[in-house]
């Protein structure tokens, strides 16, 4: 799952991973990420911040209040890249972090890490 509001964003990394051989469904806000992912299963989710209405943060933390996403892998990808952000998105139930401009190389990586079961 690719939660993203930005379409040129949404474009490049959806396309990069259709290419690659996974299935991506795409949501642009929190309350959507909540929603589709009940519906969906995601095996992993790719959360933009700063998203309108929830942001991602909120939806990290509602997401890992639910039973079955307890374990879901949840990458951060985020314009936040201050001292300190990374350690909030952690606290809020993101896996990992990534800052934009995020290389598609390096998402690809994590994605594999965390389907693979290599979390170490």
């Amino acid at each position: 799952m690719l939660a993203e509001n930005n379409e040129a964003n949404i474009s490049t990394i959806s396309n990069y991973l259709q290419i690659k051989g996974y299935q991506v469904v795409v949501v642009r806000n929190g309350v959507e990420v909540i929603e589709q992912a009940q519906q969906t299963k995601p095996a992993i989710i790719l959360m933009d911040i700063q998203m309108p209405g929830m942001d991602g943060l909120s939806a990290m933390r509602h997401l890992r209040a639910l039973d079955n996403f307890s374990d879901v892998p949840i990458i951060a990808i985020t314009a936040l890249a201050m001292p300190g952000d990374r350690e909030k998105c952690i606290e809020a139930g993101a896996n990992d972090y990534l800052s934009k401009p995020a290389s598609l190389k390096k998402i690809i990586q994590l994605i594999e890490k965390y389907l693979d079961g290599n979390t170490s």
